[in-house]
């Protein structure tokens, strides 16, 4: 799963891939192996790249994460990739949610007929031994859900239809 961090005005896409180490970080072209963090607390921990240990600390204030390291602070936007990916569709299909990764259905959290507001959980999902809310692009009614508990789906695959009628 892409991730997308705004430091400064830049946005910077990144990823995590599996390997026999550990992770990979994927930044731009660039590959950077391997990758861990040992959190310590609930706001440190010791963050390893490429073999180089550095302690951070961190704060986490919803989209906002403030990260100290290397005795500089900095602070991030973390842009979610179901809003971007929502945006992205310019208005073809706006009252669905989409899986932003392939995975499985842990959870539903709503059933047809519910009203829901933007940024409502509509159900927990996994993927790489990470789970994962998806919640409403906007508000609306539940039209359909097109996933049981512990089924699986693709990349991109419709989740939950949504309707704008009786709202």
């Amino acid at each position: 799963m892409y991730h997308s961090f705004e430091v400064d005005g830049v946005d910077h896409t990144l990823w995590l891939s599996a390997s026999r180490h550990g992770y990979r970080l994927h930044l731009r072209d660039e590959v950077i192996a391997p990758v861990a963090f040992t959190q310590r607390s609930d706001s440190s921990g010791i963050l390893t790249i490429a073999g180089q240990s550095e302690p951070v600390r961190f704060v986490i204030d919803g989209e906002l994460i403030h990260l100290h390291i290397r005795g500089r602070t900095r602070t991030l936007r973390y842009i979610d990739p179901l809003r971007t990916h929502a945006a992205g569709n310019n208005g073809t299909c706006p009252l669905v949610a989409r899986a932003p990764m392939p995975g499985m259905v842990v959870a539903i959290t709503v059933s047809p007929g519910d009203s829901v507001s933007a940024g409502t959980a509509l159900m927990m999902i996994e993927s790489m031994k990470l789970e994962t809310i998806i919640r409403s692009p906007q508000d609306g009614i539940v039209e359909r859900i097109h996933v049981k508990e512990n089924e699986s789906f693709e990349h991109d695959a419709v989740l939950v239809t949504l309707s704008k009628e009786g709202f």
